[in-house]
């Protein structure tokens, strides 16, 4: 027999870098404004917009001329991402007054489980309602909070009213919270599930509930299940401690160039680049990767994803970038410009526990390769921690005029 309903929160930050913004510069809290990439190094988008400019009709993630079309005196600010890692630290430092069990979701949202905190701190809402003054009182910032029996459900709270709200959805009322919102409110659900749920005509959450679940998972695989499972109040999903040792499920970067890659010589300087800070990620995380994936953007924003398993794990930064351009002479017509390319390394294993070659006896050579290889890379690590990333570079990358430095 099951127990009582764990109560789980879940706290976003309202306009998160906006709002730090606005604490670091007063001024903008009287004007439409929106953080943003660097128009000039190409990261036009709008990262985040306050109140005013939301208004406007300001969405995140547009590019800044759509913006400025609705709002021509948006008043735009570069992030300060130290910054908002400092003011994420001062507000997860306010959650964990209340129980241990606190799960960050990115850099502005946290999980939190209060199911053992009500005897200290009061009930669920009374808590969420706790946390919002506090966070107010001392850091400036508002958050949203959504209260409910499990994680899915308490994020759709938190997104459910906005600024400065606390929003119950319990067993009794989740039906009639819920089922109405469109199946893309639900976490998870990106752009290609929400379309290949539209075909089904599956528009709302509670559709999504009514299914078919065989029909879902055949139509969407194992994160159909899933979906439907969400949709009915099934998630058990735990909130982690934040004593638990974090797993590292891949390793990236990416990098939006200041011209176009036109031609091999382009696409193999940037996918040098990355490769070379993926490799020194994945060595200082003392992991290795399986599968490396790339996905290459458009000057049009169409962007496509490929994979390609390993023989051998690795954390070698020539590996990677060979994987890497076997990925693009399969996929990729070099003539046709690039914006932006992702690298990551994903199928990580521990460094210490990853099987090696299984080699002839006429191939160890290679193998010892390899081992000066991993030598030589480990060693301009500890260069680059001693002096600074910049006091090795690779041939090619001095002066370049793509942003790849």
């Amino acid at each position: 027999m099951e127990g009582p309903d764990r109560v789980i929160l879940h706290c976003d930050c309202n306009a998160f870098y906006a709002s730090v913004e606005c604490l670091l510069h007063p001024a903008y809290r009287d004007v439409p404004m929106a953080v943003c990439g660097n128009p000039e190094n190409r990261h036009g988008i709008i990262l985040a917009k306050n109140e005013r400019a939301k208004r406007f009709g300001v969405q995140t993630a547009e590019t800044i001329w759509q913006a400025r079309r609705k709002c021509p005196d948006l008043v735009l600010a570069p992030p300060h991402r130290d910054q908002y890692a400092i003011y994420s630290k001062r507000v997860n430092a306010i959650y964990q007054r209340y129980t241990d069990l606190v799960e960050p979701f990115g850099i502005d949202e946290s999980w939190l489980d209060v199911t053992g905190s009500q005897r200290l701190f009061g009930s669920g809402p009374e808590i969420a309602d706790r946390l919002r003054a506090e966070v107010k009182r001392e850091t400036g910032l508002t958050i949203s909070v959504g209260v409910s029996f499990n994680k899915i459900f308490a994020k759709l709270g938190s997104d459910y009213k906005k600024p400065d709200a606390t929003t119950v959805i319990s067993r009794e009322n989740y039906r009639n919270i819920v089922y109405p919102l469109s199946v893309s409110a639900l976490l998870y659900v990106g752009k290609s599930a929400r379309e290949t749920l539209q075909n089904m005509r599956i528009r709302t959450i509670g559709d999504l509930a009514h299914a078919d679940r065989k029909a879902l998972v055949a139509s969407l695989g194992k994160i159909g299940g899933e979906l439907y499972d969400y949709a009915n109040g099934l998630d058990k999903s735990p909130v982690k401690s934040i004593y638990e040792p974090k797993e590292v499920k891949s390793v990236g970067n990416g990098l939006t160039f200041k011209r176009n890659l036109v031609g091999w010589d382009d696409i193999r300087l940037g996918v040098t680049v990355l490769a070379d800070t993926v490799a020194a990620r994945m060595r200082r995380s003392g992991v290795k990767c399986y599968t490396v994936q790339l996905n290459i953007r458009n000057p049009s924003f169409k962007t496509i994803s490929r994979q390609k398993p390993l023989a051998v794990p690795t954390f070698l930064s020539k590996e990677l970038a060979r994987a890497a351009m076997e990925i693009l002479a399969d996929s990729w017509n070099p003539n046709a410009p690039i914006r932006m390319l992702t690298l990551t390394g994903t199928n990580l294993v521990p460094a210490d526990e990853a099987p090696g070659e299984q080699l002839s006896l006429f191939e160890h050579s290679r193998q010892e390769e390899r081992k000066k290889q991993e030598k030589l890379e480990t060693t301009l690590d500890a260069i680059r921690e001693k002096f600074g990333k910049d006091a090795v570079s690779i041939c090619g990358v001095l002066q370049n005029d793509i942003g790849a430095d």
